[in-house]
């Protein structure tokens, strides 16, 4: 039997264009390439989260010579608030790259410990993708990965 996927999400064709909150939060994110460690791709990318609380974390990528011990933006982040903020959920979470030629996507691993994410707190995470002057949120991170691995 054929089954048909389609899901909604809302793009902004300038970063001008999204609400002050998550503009304000690609702005961390894309402070936070700064701090990321890719000596080999030389791909940087940045990610912050806004939690419950309104407290704003960012975190980076970080290479390793010994690959692929390194870590994406969004998990190194998101494993942190998980060991040091479990009692305050993520709300929304924002991606960013340099170079930036176009929006920064999660890649699968990412997008699984997204879900896994939603999973535990119980509540759907935000996710803004943004690079090239635009933005893509979709507002469950269930949305970017809809066959999840589940246990």
């Amino acid at each position: 039997m054929k089954r048909q996927l389609s899901f909604d999400y809302e793009h902004y064709a300038s970063l001008d264009a999204l609400p002050e909150a998550d503009r304000q939060l690609v702005e961390e994110a894309e402070r936070a390439t700064g701090l990321a460690q890719a000596p080999y791709s030389n791909f940087r990318v940045g990610a912050a989260v806004r939690l419950r609380s309104g407290r704003v974390l960012h975190g980076s990528n970080i290479e390793s010579e010994v690959f692929p011990a390194g870590l994406c933006a969004e998990r190194s982040l998101l494993f942190y608030v998980a060991s040091n903020y479990a009692d305050d959920p993520v709300e929304t979470l924002a991606i960013a790259s340099h170079p930036s030629v176009r929006e920064c996507y999660p890649c699968g691993q990412c997008r699984q410990v997204l879900v896994d994410v939603e999973r535990r707190q119980g509540s759907p995470l935000r996710v803004v993708m943004s690079g090239g002057g635009t933005a893509s949120v979709v507002e469950s991170a269930s949305l970017l990965l809809p066959f999840t691995f589940i246990l």
